[in-house]
């Protein structure tokens, strides 16, 4: 195989991890309306974790884009 297309398969294989934080931060946000739905006075308990959670896989998200875009043009 040619490094060169190596290279832009390793970039779209990383570049999948971006495209899944979405799927991600879904079932942040589902989970949360689930379990306040369900106890609606834990909510403001659950809320904190809601953003850490949010922020979590958003960055790894971010992180995979910049992997992708690093492989792609280095």
């Amino acid at each position: 195989m040619d490094p060169e297309a190596a290279k832009f398969i390793g970039a779209g294989l990383a570049a999948m991890g971006a495209g899944l934080a979405g799927i991600g931060v879904g079932y942040v946000f589902g989970s949360h309306l689930q379990g306040a739905f369900r106890n609606p006075d834990a909510e403001p308990r659950i809320s904190g974790r809601l953003f850490l959670g949010f922020a979590v896989v958003e960055a790894l998200g971010l992180i995979a884009a910049v992997v992708s875009l690093y492989l792609a043009f280095a």
